[in-house]
């Protein structure tokens, strides 16, 4: 860097020379004082505009030099591990990375459990009008702590006027359950808008937009239909995803229009929860 500015620096000096020397002569020696005059203020500009195009082509090398290295600084740190066993491990290590950094190019945040929950309960707290969601049935709601305290900005949320729709995914055999009833008789007695989804009636195509199927259970919510959530169907490195991008709460819209078409309304009778389809067959 040194060496190369002062290559720069005897450059300029000595093409002001040249200029100078020449206007010299035809000013002594010609007797010429107005081409004299000329070639020195050329010269200078000359002079001025070659140290400029000398300084950005030095600029922009150092700044492709750096872009390079950073571009490359994975690569010669894996280049750097000699042991084939640490080898091993740091390539798995970058698939794991490398299908992360897809995961966002395509707008998700991965998060772990605690900041999934986190983020829902911030999410439901700036929510102004609807949250939507599709839960699987599980007694969580009522003993963990980051599903107890999202819960609870569920409660605030419907404090303020925000309308809640849960949809609970379950096959009709848990929906009579004392677990399972606990759980909806809480939220339907908070306000929440229950709705049940038996698995069994869920369509084909809900497995197809990459949400849920006939064997697994959806978990996803929608707030303001700006930000959605999904949790992970297996378990692995992250819990769950958020993501804010416009053609990904398009998917989850569809999805959840999909398996709210299947979802039955829910009654309580006799303290307990049924589905308001079976109350009628029972009417009838």
């Amino acid at each position: 860097m040194k060496l190369s500015k002062k290559i720069q620096g005897m450059a300029v000096f000595i093409e002001f020379l040249a200029s100078t020397g020449l206007a010299i002569f035809f000013h002594i020696v010609l007797h010429d004082p107005e081409v004299a005059y000329t070639i020195f203020g050329i010269g200078i500009l000359l002079s001025l505009a070659t140290w400029l195009l000398r300084e950005d082509l030095e600029n922009t090398h150092h700044d492709l030099v750096d872009q390079y290295h950073q571009a490359h600084e994975l690569t010669f740190a894996l280049a750097q591990i000699s042991d084939p066993e640490c080898q091993i491990r740091a390539q798995e290590l970058l698939a794991g990375n490398k299908r992360t950094i897809s995961m966002l190019q395509l707008g998700f945040i991965p998060l772990d459990e605690t900041e999934f929950y986190l983020e829902g309960a911030k999410c439901t707290d700036m929510a102004q009008k609807r949250v939507k969601a599709v839960d699987p049935i599980t007694s969580g709601w009522l003993t963990r702590g980051p599903l107890v305290n999202f819960y609870q900005s569920n409660l605030r949320a419907l404090d303020r006027g925000v309308a809640i729709t849960r949809i609970f995914v379950m096959s009709r055999e848990e929906l009579s359950t004392p677990d399972v009833q606990k759980v909806l008789m809480i939220q339907h007695t908070d306000d929440i808008e229950v709705r049940i989804a038996l698995r069994e009636e869920l369509p084909a195509t809900a497995g197809n937009l990459g949400g849920c199927d006939t064997n697994s259970s959806c978990d996803f919510a929608i707030y303001d239909d700006r930000v959605a959530t999904e949790v992970f169907p297996q378990a692995g490195t992250y819990f769950g995803k958020k993501t804010g991008q416009t053609v990904n709460i398009e998917r989850y819209e569809k999805l959840y229009q999909l398996i709210d078409h299947c979802a039955h309304a829910v009654v309580m009778e006799d303290e307990q929860i049924l589905l308001a389809s079976d109350k009628v067959k029972l009417a009838a």
